[in-house]
């Protein structure tokens, strides 16, 4: 029983680092045709948030866990703020900037900065084994984003390029402080599925009442109205992201070790590298491919 526990877990988080790997590439080809990641980024929290409370009413009878205490509310909020509308923000303008594939490639990093902060504020220690996770995992993907092969596009203007490489850094920054503030808010056993749904309300009450005080709603609803292609490109990415890649992460977090789970979700950027040849015709070059792998070799030292 327990090898095909394992087997389900394995397979589950192949299926996320896939699923967020089509996902990522819907949303960036989704903002470049609206010309407005944060046009993206609202619209699909909106959407998931509604099918996340959907599926917490079906499997846990409520919409939300409204009676949940403060500390699992004010971790599990702050963890939306951080992880969810400001760390994606980022993500998704680096989605825009430099394609999906060196945005996600970028994220590579939120392991290594969550390891750091759980070092700093929780008091984890490091070992040898994870600070050499750690220096090969920066030095990878430096390699990778150093290429000037990647700097296609950018010829004219190598600051986009630039700004572009921050916002991921920043996307990766965002996505390490939600895990650890998520941390301190999923104690006491507290269902993983509620935590999720805290996070993504919190995230999208800040980003929606920030563009209704701003008054860029009616022009983001415009936008969408003469993009319908992006609006049904946003709705499968959300499906593919937030909510099936969400819960095929968490099947595999149950049924596998966290290592092992963890290491297996973070080969979206291996399989984006087909993906973005397929899409975007970007050939990676040996480099771009042999420091990806590398990336990935390191992010996998930091948990097995």
């Amino acid at each position: 029983m327990e090898s095909n526990l394992l087997f389900t877990g394995e397979l589950a988080a192949l299926g996320t680092a896939i699923l967020f790997s089509f996902g990522s590439t819907l949303f960036t080809l989704a903002g470049r045709e609206l010309g407005s990641s944060a046009v993206v980024n609202r619209t699909r929290l909106l959407l998931a948030v509604i099918l996340l409370m959907a599926l917490h009413w079906l499997t846990l009878g409520t919409l939300g866990p409204f009676g949940a205490d403060a500390s699992h509310w004010f971790w599990l909020a702050l963890s939306g703020l951080i992880g969810l509308a400001l760390g994606d923000a980022f993500l998704f303008q680096a989605f825009v900037m430099i394609g999906p594939r060196l945005s996600m490639l970028m994220m590579a990093l939120a392991p290594v900065i969550a390891t750091v902060l759980a070092w700093i504020f929780l008091g984890e220690v490091l070992n040898a084994q994870e600070l050499a996770g750690i220096a090969i995992t920066v030095a990878g993907v430096f390699w990778v984003v150093s290429d000037r092969s990647n700097h296609n596009g950018h010829e004219a203007n190598p600051r986009a390029y630039l700004l572009g490489i921050l916002f991921g850094l920043g996307g990766a920054a965002g996505q390490a402080g939600g895990m650890v503030t998520a941390k301190l808010g999923l104690t006491g056993d507290f269902p993983a599925l509620s935590g999720n749904v805290i996070r993504m309300l919190t995230a999208t009450l800040i980003v929606w009442v920030f563009t209704l005080v701003r008054g860029q709603a009616a022009a983001g609803f415009l936008r969408l109205r003469a993009h319908p292609r992006a609006m049904v490109k946003i709705s499968i990415a959300t499906l593919t992201g937030p909510v099936f890649g969400v819960w095929l992460s968490l099947i595999a977090v149950q049924n596998a070790p966290v290592g092992i789970a963890s290491t297996l979700m973070s080969l979206t950027p291996v399989f984006l590298i087909p993906i973005a040849y397929a899409v975007f015709r970007e050939k990676p070059t040996l480099r771009a491919v042999l420091g990806t792998v590398v990336a990935f070799a390191g992010t996998a030292l930091l948990f097995l």
